[in-house]
Order: C-alpha cells, then structure tokens, then sequence
C-alpha cells in the first residue's frame, strides 16, 4: 500500500543504514516535491505563461525496472547491492518496485538456484551472475536479462527457463555478457533466450496510448506514470504550435519523436527525424514507427551534435526536441541552435544547473511554458520540461 504524500514513506533498508539510495526517504513527499520546485524557479527564468504546478509521483511503488547486484550463493543468492565489504546486501523488499516487479524477484531468486548460476564473487573474482535486470511494462509482462562473466550457463538457462515462463509473465529473456572485472552494468553481447525480442510498453489510455518497444539494452524512463506524463505534457504543448516538422535529438526509444509525429493518434502526422548514438535504441524506435505504421517518421544512429550542426539551412524544423543526458546539450550545440533561426525548442532535462547553463548560451530563446516532473521521488533529482521561443 503507498503511504500519504504527506507523510514519509518507511523503508526497513533506509533506516537499518543498509541502503540510502533515497537520500530523501525521511522527509515527507509534499516538502521533497515543493522544496525540488524552490529550486527550479530559482536556478532558470521564469515562462512567460509562469510555472505550471509540479507534477507529482506516487512515492513508492512507481519504479519499473529492477537493477540488482547478484550476491551470496546459487543456493541463497542476494538480489540487491553491495556492501563496503562486496558482500550481498540482499533489497527485494525494496518499497520503489512495482508490484509486479516486488513479486517476481523471489521467483527469479529460486530459479537462480535451479540453474545453478554461481554469483559473481567481485573478491575472489570467480562465479558467473553478475547482475539481474528486471523491467515491467504497463501491461505486467516483464524483461529478465541475466548479466554473466561468460556463455557458460547458457544452456542451463535454456534448460529451466520453462520452469521460470511456467511461473512469470516473462515475454523477453536474454543473456548479457560482461567479462570484464570492473564496475560495469552490462556489456555489449545478448543472447536472447525467448522467441520475443522487444518488451512492448504502451503509454497512456488504451484509445490514444503509444507503445514503445524496448530491445534489452534500449533506456527507457523508469517511471513509467511520469515518463507518460511528460510525453503527453509534450504533445499538448507542441500541438499550439502546429510544427510541420521536427527534429527530436537525443531521441532515444523514440518516446517523444513517436508521441509529436502522431502515434496512437495523439496528434496530426508531422514529419519527425530522431537522432540517437545508441543502435539499440534506434532499433527500438524503428520498431515502434513501423508497427504504429507512421511513415513520416525516420530515426538515425549518430551524434545529436554533429547531426545538426551538419544539417543544410534549407532542411531546418519548426521545432527542435532536446532531451539530453545530465551533462546537459554542451555549448557547440546551444550555440548552433543560438544562431540557426530554428523558432522553437523544447527541452527535457534531468539536470536543471545544466538546463541553466545551456539557457545562459541561448539568449535568443525565452521560456513560454514550464513544468517540474518528479520522475524520481525521494532524492533530489527531476525532470524539468520548457518550451522556449525564439525571441
């Protein structure tokens, strides 16, 4: 059951010293979410429409993907983190997991023992199981994806995975090999063990949702009601401006690219260009285009930067999207869109001194709209949406 937004949510881990991954976990959500709006207002130019209020997350139970370190034995495994010692700390109860997910970690922590998958021992630098990343979709199917050292339980996986499908609605299974000894989440191979190779993750209300299909190694917000929130905050936006075009960089998955160009008929089709370094995502994002059956719609594999500041006058948007990562776009690409005539930009950022700073870069632009999304309850982290005009 979640708690009150007006009270602190309780969590045995946090208070035990065990884990203070949610550095806010004791302060009651009304005075994280107003204390994290202080703080936008302070650091960016108020919109010219003001500050819309912020938009507010269910404080536990909203977190979609599952990142656990694998510890302890095959028999007794820990699904968790790492203590100073690298010890097993063992977090299924973690109160953030959605419910589907709080209840499928004791199931993938019995099949650990039945395909006898020895943890990786970060001392003794032997073992296999690495990490257990666990994603839900909307719908509560799931994504296991098992990080190994090596190809060498392979095979028991194939062998008992019917067991774990028997007991799991899990629609995507995959190996991920990481054989590196250092503190890397995953590596660049997958092997995938089930007939699917996408998690399908429809967004929104079943007459106007858009689905996003994830590949295993695609980043997808793990906030599943805030990242539904922004994207419809975004098309309603970008729908008073009517952009015949738009250019979406750093577009990942496709989220925003595929709600702007029309997908689930959130909107008329626009012609949409995503921009994104990782194939995987790309992949993603094509194959959600192609099964929305939006044909003017395109995503390219390369920099968001080198993308535009290439870009011929004549082909220039109406809109440029930006969703970049907590460095925030950089000043080569601030100072292309500074001086390029594009007449607006909307910015998502999770870095709101870095939003700051890449503004400060921009002053031909002023914000029209803004809005706080609390993508991540209990730190001090957000996303930050603006809509910014060309003075």
């Amino acid at each position: 059951m979640i708690l009150s937004q007006s009270v602190a949510v309780r969590c045995d881990y946090f208070d035990s010293g065990r884990c203070r991954s949610c550095a806010l976990l004791d302060q009651p959500y009304e005075a994280q979410l107003a204390d994290k709006q202080r703080e936008v207002a302070a650091l960016l130019p108020e919109p010219a429409a003001g500050w819309s209020a912020p938009v507010a997350s269910a404080p536990a139970e909203f977190r979609n993907k599952a990142k656990m370190v694998v510890g302890g034995t095959a028999a007794a495994p820990t699904l968790g983190i790492l203590d100073a010692t690298f010890s097993g700390v063992d977090l299924r109860e973690c109160r953030l997991h959605t419910r589907g997910l709080h209840d499928a970690l004791p199931v993938l922590a019995e099949f650990v023992g039945r395909a006898d998958l020895a943890p990786y021992d970060v001392t003794q630098r032997r073992g296999e199981l690495k990490h257990l990343l666990v994603t839900e979709s909307p719908s509560g199917e799931l994504m296991v994806r098992f990080v190994c050292r090596s190809q060498e339980p392979v095979a028991r996986l194939r062998k008992h995975l019917p067991w774990l499908l028997e007991r799991l609605p899990v629609a995507v299974a995959t190996v991920n090999l990481q054989p590196a000894h250092k503190a890397v989440l995953e590596g660049e191979r997958e092997i995938v063990l089930t007939r699917a190779a996408t998690l399908a993750m429809p967004l929104g209300s079943s007459a106007g949702a858009v689905t996003l299909h994830l590949r295993p190694q695609s980043f997808f917000q793990t906030n599943t009601a805030m990242a539904t929130a922004l994207y419809d905050e975004a098309a309603a936006w970008v729908a008073d401006l009517a952009p015949a075009s738009v250019w979406d960089l750093y577009c990942g998955v496709g989220g925003f690219a595929l709600h702007l160009a029309g997908a689930g008929g959130s909107g008329p089709a626009r012609r949409v260009t995503g921009v994104e370094i990782s194939n995987e995502a790309v992949r993603s994002a094509e194959h959600s285009a192609a099964a929305a059956g939006l044909e003017g719609v395109r995503f390219l594999a390369g920099d968001a930067t080198t993308y535009a500041v290439n870009a011929a006058a004549v082909d220039l948007p109406d809109l440029v999207v930006v969703n970049p990562p907590r460095r925030g776009i950089g000043d080569q690409l601030a100072g292309w869109l500074e001086t390029s005539g594009v007449p607006h930009v909307l910015y998502s950022s999770c870095n709101a001194h870095t939003l700051a700073a890449d503004l400060a870069a921009m002053p031909s632009f002023e914000p029209v709209r803004g809005r706080l999304l609390d993508m991540f309850p209990n730190t001090r982290h957000y996303e930050v949406l603006v809509l910014l005009r060309r003075r």
